[in-house]
């Protein structure tokens, strides 16, 4: 397919010849051979050399052309390249038979393995091998299966600069196989970095919590953050012919540097808050107990011991340890 450089390619969906069918017609013509193998040696001093010859030349092509049968299970594709030519793409599942000359197409796994020992070296975790699917796929077949991308912890800075580690998940299937196979150099690979690329940049839009009016927190509002890190990755992973179902934070915390800084600055929050119930509550009580004592006349006081009363009943409701009343045994005025 001749197309311009660096306009994305587009998957063709292709048919091709029944796997069983073929097999009938190659395993007769096999025997077809092997029969007029045998008459031209009993035949020999008549025309046989002529039949031998055809015989040993019609031998290693039907031998070649065995060697085009494949399989294909559900959700799983081949992409049919011949001498470098797209020709189309298979994703019917079953037993089938094309050119034997469609390419292989190459493993990719040497490409791979580098990638993950640069990012095993630079994260400082183990060295991982090519995942069992891409090792096990062969003959340019794609998965077209859901897979799972458990993106490794990440200390970013958030808006406000605070370091936090952040993680996520992301679920994502091939959608083009063509864009997945010729525009980038190893769909994975690209998805993988990608991944953590688009996690590092959101991570740099949201505060860790306390947004500023009103605004979304990485903490507060997570189902915002994780429909804005999907939106980002798919459109990051569209020129790979890449679908992202779900991407969803899966590791939210503020990095060990800061977290005890920022564990008693939320502690202090928390006490602030409480304290503003617990005023609010004494004052209305207070209230309720002044009103009460007014509208039934319990007794009548004037401003001075309004205040008194007013003070001491705010000490003995916003105290935090228990209140030891003291009994005054004098008169009201003494």
């Amino acid at each position: 397919m001749s197309v311009n450089q660096g306009a994305p390619n587009r998957e063709r969906t292709v048919s091709v010849l029944n796997g069983w069918f073929m097999l009938v017609v190659l395993v007769g013509a096999l025997l077809a051979n092997i029969v007029l193998f045998v008459t031209a040696v009993r035949r020999a001093p008549f025309d046989g050399p002529a039949l031998v010859l055809a015989s040993a030349l019609v031998f290693p092509l039907i031998v070649l052309l065995l060697t085009g049968f494949f399989t294909l299970q559900p959700n799983e594709a081949r992409v049919l390249v011949l001498f470098g030519d797209y020709k189309g793409t298979v994703r019917d599942s079953g037993f089938h038979w094309a050119n034997p000359f469609y390419s292989s197409g190459p493993q990719n796994l040497q490409a791979t393995a580098i990638a993950l020992a640069v990012q095993a070296k630079r994260t400082g975790a183990k060295s991982e091998s090519p995942e069992p699917q891409q090792r096990r796929l062969g003959r340019n077949k794609i998965s077209l299966r859901a897979r799972t991308l458990n993106g490794d912890t990440l200390k970013v800075n958030d808006k406000r600069g605070n370091p936090v580690e952040i993680a996520a998940v992301v679920v994502w299937r091939v959608a083009d196989t063509a864009q997945a196979m010729f525009d980038v150099d190893n769909y994975e690979t690209y998805t993988r970095t990608q991944s953590e690329s688009a996690v590092r940049h959101l991570a740099s839009l949201y505060a860790y919590d306390d947004g500023e009016g009103g605004e979304a927190t990485l903490r507060g509002n997570v189902e915002d953050v994780s429909r804005a890190l999907r939106a980002e990755l798919q459109e990051r992973l569209a020129k790979a012919g890449i679908t992202v179902d779900e991407a969803r934070l899966t590791h939210l915390a503020y990095a060990p540097e800061i977290a005890q800084a920022m564990l008693r600055r939320q502690q202090a929050e928390a006490v602030i808050a409480a304290r503003q119930k617990i005023v609010h509550g004494a004052v209305s009580m207070v209230h309720m107990a002044l009103t009460e004592l007014a509208d039934k006349g319990v007794v009548q006081l004037d401003d001075e011991r309004r205040a008194a009363m007013v003070s001491n009943l705010m000490v003995v409701l916003c105290g935090e340890s228990e209140v030891h009343p003291v009994v005054n045994t004098g008169t009201l005025y003494t």
